[in-house]
């Protein structure tokens, strides 16, 4: 992996979207979408990768063209599958981005969010000193704290948890013809992805009152 290679320069207003994949986490996963593009900003995902040869290097190459990273980690207990395990795919892409935000000297632009207080402490405890973002795993809570995140980009009232609410509302109503027209009952695939992003644009344009 050329780790240390000169960076690409970062696309402005790209997000890094780290979440779980599974349907419990279907709402959440759909809120992300919604309110990160209501806010005027683009989600990039590892469900973009195609499979193969050199798919962590394409995972590096994703989280360095981004300008910010979001890194969700509420869904790392252990599965209810055997064998049973801990996810750890969440917390190493946040070790990557932290570590490439070092090597590029853009520290600041990750996030982590969480849906407990006073669990990031416990589970990894070398971020001690960062305040995790906390939405409560609701999809109100959410949209708070990407505003929180994004503060700057949220203070005019056409950015209100209110207004993002029915961006997310308007994206809910297309799952079905987007699984309609995917073929397929899983909105994590690449397809889908790109499709609800389309959807949450056009949402936000017409769910803002600046139109």
């Amino acid at each position: 992996m050329a780790v240390h290679a000169r960076a690409p320069k970062h696309t402005p207003n790209t997000v890094f979207l780290n979440i779980p994949y599974d349907e419990k986490f279907r709402p959440l996963y759909l809120a992300y979408i919604a309110g990160l593009t209501h806010l005027g900003l683009t989600p990039r995902a590892t469900l973009e990768i195609p499979g193969g040869q050199n798919r962590l290097d394409k995972i590096i190459g994703l989280i360095r063209s981004c300008h910010y990273s979001i890194h969700d980690l509420s869904r790392i207990e252990v599965d209810r599958t055997y064998p049973r395990t801990p996810r750890f795919n969440m917390p190493f892409e946040l070790g990557l981005a932290v570590a490439l935000a070092t090597l590029d000297r853009t520290p600041g632009n990750w996030f982590v969010f969480e849906a407990k207080r006073h669990r990031l402490s416990k589970s990894l405890s070398d971020l001690s000193g960062t305040d995790p973002h906390i939405h409560e795993e609701t999809t109100t809570g959410i949209m708070r704290e990407l505003g929180n995140a994004f503060v700057r980009r949220s203070s005019a009232n056409k950015f209100s948890v209110q207004e993002m609410m029915k961006t997310f509302r308007a994206v809910s109503l297309t799952v079905a013809e987007i699984e309609r027209q995917t073929g397929s009952r899983s909105l994590f695939e690449a397809r889908a992805f790109r499709l609800l992003c389309t959807a949450a644009r056009k949402a936000a344009g017409v769910g803002r009152s600046d139109g």
